[in-house]
């Protein structure tokens, strides 16, 4: 069924069209209606065609490495999708699925030369929305994909903090301890050997000075380590965090098409019972 050209005009993908070229698309395009749980394409089929939401509720998803189902979008009124595999020509790399009763355009790419060759200004007009969208799906990504702790911390680092990890590390490790035992009991014996010529005779005043302003630059040092410790931890939380929300929305989906078979497995129970009640 052909669109009316005022609701081709009220889709922000095509709302810089004029009404030359907006009549000339709206002859070319199809108004289809979808039920629910009905397919509207499935990954690994020609991409043919994009639609553009009018009504009704759409879930655009993948399959991760893991063969589980992602959901990667729910596009509103105005929105489309599949639009990629339709410029390009190239398999759907998504799969869309009626939720509710929906209401699309579907967009040809013939639908689309049809309109660039008669009018090639509109095509400006086009990409300029398109880039709109997939600058906001790039954010999307970003914002949504989960980056590993370790390299979201050292991209952060300064100099300084290198330095006092590298100090707390080596300071808490056994070749501290052993090299700082060694070189205490040779400067005691050192100075007990030579008794009256010693320069820090026993009770070795001058090591306590030492080892007491060691100490003194040492513990702020390791505190500093131990703070950034505690940014760290809370870097990690945010993350899992991140990705707990991921597995509970992943749990609720499946929960959801639990719920569908469940209502399909009594739908047919019913159906059964009243085939022999007929019989």
């Amino acid at each position: 069924m052909a669109c009316n050209p005022e609701t081709l005009r009220q889709i922000p993908l095509f709302a810089l069209l004029d009404d030359d070229e907006a009549a000339v698309l709206a002859s070319q395009v199809e108004h289809k209606t979808f039920a629910p749980r009905q397919r509207i394409y499935k990954m690994g089929e020609p991409g043919g065609q994009g639609y553009v939401m009018l009504s009704g509720l759409v879930r655009v998803t993948t399959i991760d490495e893991d063969q589980q189902e992602v959901v990667v979008d729910e596009p509103v009124l105005g929105e489309f999708f599949g639009f990629a595999s339709m410029l390009d020509s190239s398999p759907h790399q998504t799969s869309a699925t009626a939720i509710e009763p929906t209401e699309c355009l579907e967009v040809d790419r013939k639908d689309i030369a049809i309109l660039l060759e008669r009018k090639p200004l509109a095509g400006m007009d086009m990409l300029a929305v398109l880039g709109k969208q997939y600058h906001g799906s790039q954010k999307l990504v970003r914002v949504r994909s989960m980056r590993n702790p370790n390299e979201v911390i050292e991209e952060s680092l300064t100099l300084g903090d290198r330095v006092a990890d590298t100090v707390a590390r080596f300071g808490g490790s056994w070749t501290f301890i052993i090299t700082c035992l060694m070189l205490l009991m040779i400067y005691a014996l050192v100075n007990v050997w030579l008794a009256n010529r010693a320069w820090d005779p026993y009770p070795f005043i001058l090591l306590n000075l030492f080892l007491s302003m060691l100490a003194a630059i040492q513990a702020p040092i390791i505190m500093m380590s131990q703070n950034r410790q505690d940014a760290k931890d809370r870097v990690r939380g945010e993350l899992d965090y991140a990705v707990n929300r991921r597995a509970e929305s992943e749990i609720q989906a499946l929960s959801r098409k639990l719920n569908v078979l469940g209502e399909k497995m009594d739908d047919v129970v019913d159906l059964v019972r009243d085939l022999k009640g007929s019989n």
